[in-house]
């Protein structure tokens, strides 16, 4: 008798656990979501994807730190970052638009095979170089099943956005730079 109490005292305190962790990700989607969308767009990578990732990665704790080093909403590291221009780890927009620029060279590399991008991102392009593929890590495995859970798209496609304006002369021109854009838009 006494063993059912406890059973049922710690399925009702695990149920009210996985609700508050349900909570906290449905605030942190949309205390981000802002930011995910303008990066997102920037950037031509699905929203979806990287809000599945950050939910990986740090559960959108902007102040998470991984045992191995990474850091902030979408777990850099050190070298990562640098590379792609963040420079504070826990700023949220740095993080996501360094997070989102690596994903998006991730895509590329790997012609836009999920699992591979995924695996990349989780455990470095070198190591799906040495295996030829998804690396046997666990963790990588279990990352990877638990970000296509929510996101179940075999290949990622990546869009390039084409701006379009005619120049002072009366012509139509068609580019993907932002800033020549916004630089003859304002003419």
């Amino acid at each position: 008798m006494r063993t059912a109490r406890i059973t049922v005292t710690i399925v009702a305190t695990l149920g009210w656990a996985l609700s508050l962790c349900a909570l906290s990700q449905d605030i942190g989607r949309k205390t981000y979501d802002h930011v995910v969308r303008k990066i997102a767009q920037k950037h031509g990578v699905e929203p979806d994807l990287i809000h599945a990732i950050i939910r990986a990665e740090s559960n959108y704790d902007s102040f998470a730190v991984s045992v191995k080093g990474a850091m902030g909403l979408m777990q850099l590291m050190p070298a990562t970052a640098k590379a792609y221009g963040v420079n504070n780890f826990y700023d949220p927009e740095e993080n996501i638009e360094g997070g989102t620029k690596y994903l998006k060279d991730l895509i590329k590399l790997y012609g836009g095979k999920t699992n591979f991008v995924l695996a990349a991102y989780n455990a470095g392009q070198e190591a799906v170089k040495k295996y030829k593929g998804i690396p046997p890590y666990p963790e990588t495995r279990d990352y990877i099943n638990r970000i296509q859970a929510s996101y179940r798209k075999s290949t990622i496609r990546t869009r390039t956005i084409i701006y379009r304006f005619y120049d002072g002369s009366g012509n139509l021109v068609l580019t993907n730079n932002p800033r020549l854009y916004a630089l003859n838009k304002a003419n």
